[in-house]
This record gives C-alpha cells, structure tokens and sequence, in this order.
C-alpha cells in the first residue's frame, strides 16, 4: 500500500511567493488526512493534487497560520455537495473554534464530527492510529503520531504444504495466515517475525521537546518545524520554537529514517537552514511546496524525497489532467533556490 506526504505549504507564519502556509497531505491507499490549514490551502491544493476528499483534518495548535484555511474548504466541500462525513481534530478549543466558524460563515450539509484531544489521546482508523503528541508552544498545542498497524510475518508457503496444509483444500492456506491452527500446525510453525507498520511524527509548532524525541523513536520520518537558524536560537525560545540545528539533534538521538524540515522564516535562506542541520543529522531535506516524500515498507527502501512530484505535468490542471488553458504560467521553477521572501516578518 502506498504511503506518501506532500508538502502543501511550508513557510512559517506569513505565506512567501514560493511558500504556503502549514499543510500537509498524508495520502494512504484511498485515504486523505490533512495535517494543517492554514490560510489559502484549498488553492494549493487546486494546485497540486487537487482539492482531493479529505478524510480526516487534524489540527497541531489554533495559531492563525495553522487553521484559517479551513472556512474556504469546508464550504467549498459544501458547494459540492459533498455527503461523505468529515472529521476535525486538534488540541483543546477546536471545537468552539469550529462552533465560531458556523456563526460567521454558516454551518455544512455533510456530517462534521469536531473533537477536542489531550496529549495521548487517540484516533483509530483502518489499519492505523492517529496519536496525539505533547508538545511545547506558547498556547495549547500537540504533536501528532501516525503509525501503521503491525503487519503479520511472511508466510511460508512450502513449509505449510510440508506440514501438510494446502495439500486438500487450498483455503486452508488462509485460515492458517488469519491466526487458525488446523490439525495442530500453528501459524507461527510456517510464518517469519511480525514486521512492523510504518510510522509517521508530525511535531507541529514547538520547542524541542521530550516528548517529541520519545515519539519519533526510530520513526520512518519526523516533520519537525525548524523556523530558525541557530543565530536566532534565544528568539526560537522565546517564541515557542525550534532552530533548524535543534531539531536535527533531536533526529539524531531518535535515530529517525528521515527528517523533513518545514516552517521556515522568511528571513532565512533554505539552504543554510539545510545546512545546518546536514551538520548534525545527514539525512534530512527540506522540501518545497508541493515536494512529495514517499514512504516505502522497510523491506522495500527507505523514505526519498520527490521534488515536486505533487505538481501537475507543465499545461496540465491537476483535476483533469488536461491542458491548462487560464493564460496563467508554469507553477515555481523547483530548481529555483532563491530567497523564500526576504525580510517578511518572523513566524510566531
């Protein structure tokens, strides 16, 4: 099953020509989760994979970068006519806050489950969990985990039919993998190790935290912010965040597969936050918008980063795959590495 995460927007707390606001897109076989929402994320979106049926939104903090964008998608979903049920959750005050948005901009025809969440809490989905992360900010706020289930061992299909299974009734194969000893062979007689689910660590806006490096054990990959350069460490401190150094330490002693650096300032170059955390952990990137990170099972590869594999082919519009006739040009040049911004103010 494929498991990938397109980078949406990336910048910190102010959108750059090049940089959108905090989104994420995690795409698992046919469901769609969105990690943030920040202002003007439908029309990145519209612009990458199009503005596709989310499943689940889950929310880091209620900072205005972070979530604004929802009132324009969930009317848009409205517009339409969307039926399937949708879910928000976040940290403590979601729900008033999504109670705020019906008052302004009115309520959505399709059922809207909203759920306040504490650190540890949990969301069970098919085949994996959502699980929330204490996080340290300078309001309410929560890291998310997102980890597979465990996947049984290889079944051995010669060492079964050496026992005798398969040998009258090939069904027998089946029910021996669903966990049924049949004429006392044991599924564990003819299958390897469990091997374990991919596991996903979102940190959402924070300081580097405890819990964060606990979560993020040996993950397959950590998004963690990294708004600042270490030349800015004492402002990083003061507003909740971390430098692009500390949160490739924390990589580090997670041993992580993979760390994709996002929430970047304006005022600092891509490069030299890549940079730096190169210094200290090896395997890190910093994607663009509409980078993508595909996330292999172990056995098959590690994580690698797609630059802009999320863009649609150049003429082309993501909802059709037709030729793109607005007189608009190509999207960003991903090859440009030019200054995000410069000089917009820092991000919160």
């Amino acid at each position: 099953m494929n498991l990938e995460v397109l980078f949406v927007g990336t910048g910190g707390s102010a959108p750059t020509a090049r940089r959108g606001l905090p989104a994420t897109l995690v795409r698992r076989g046919g469901e769609d989760v969105l990690i943030d929402c920040g202002e003007g994320t439908q029309r990145q979106m519209m612009r990458s994979s199009g503005l596709v049926e989310l499943d689940l939104v889950l929310l880091t903090h209620l900072h205005a970068d972070h979530w604004l964008g929802l009132p324009g998608l969930l009317k848009t979903f409205d517009l339409r006519d969307r039926t399937a049920p949708l879910t928000i959750a976040g940290p403590v005050g979601t729900t008033a806050a999504i109670e705020g948005l019906h008052r302004l901009a009115g309520g959505v025809r399709y059922p809207l489950e909203v759920l306040d969440l504490e650190p540890g809490d949990e969301l069970r989905r098919d085949g994996w969990t959502a699980e929330t992360i204490g996080v340290q900010h300078r309001t309410t706020a929560i890291g998310w985990t997102l980890a597979e289930d465990d996947r049984p061992g290889r079944f051995d299909v010669e060492a079964a039919r050496a026992l005798g299974i398969g040998v009258d009734d090939p069904r027998e194969f089946g029910r021996l993998q669903a966990g049924e000893t049949i004429r006392d062979v044991r599924p564990e007689q003819v299958t390897g190790e469990k091997r374990f689910g991919r596991r996903l660590v979102f940190s959402g806006d924070t300081k580097p935290c405890d819990a964060v490096r606990r979560a993020a054990w040996r993950c397959d990959l950590l998004v963690h912010e990294a708004t600042f350069l270490t030349e800015h460490e004492a402002r990083a401190r003061k507003t909740g965040h971390s430098t692009a150094a500390q949160a490739a330490t924390l990589a580090a002693e997670a041993e992580v597969g993979l760390l994709a650096l996002t929430h970047l300032s304006a005022r600092h170059r891509p490069t030299d936050a890549l940079a730096e955390a190169r210094a200290v952990f090896e395997h890190t990137v910093l994607p663009r918008d509409f980078d993508v990170v595909e996330v292999p099972f172990p056995e098959r590869g590690d994580p690698v980063l797609l630059p802009g594999a999320g863009r649609p082919p150049r003429g082309t519009t993501p909802a059709t795959g037709g030729p793109d006739r607005s007189g608009a040009t190509s999207l960003d040049d991903p090859e440009d590495d030019a200054d995000d911004a410069a000089s917009l103010p820092s991000a919160r």
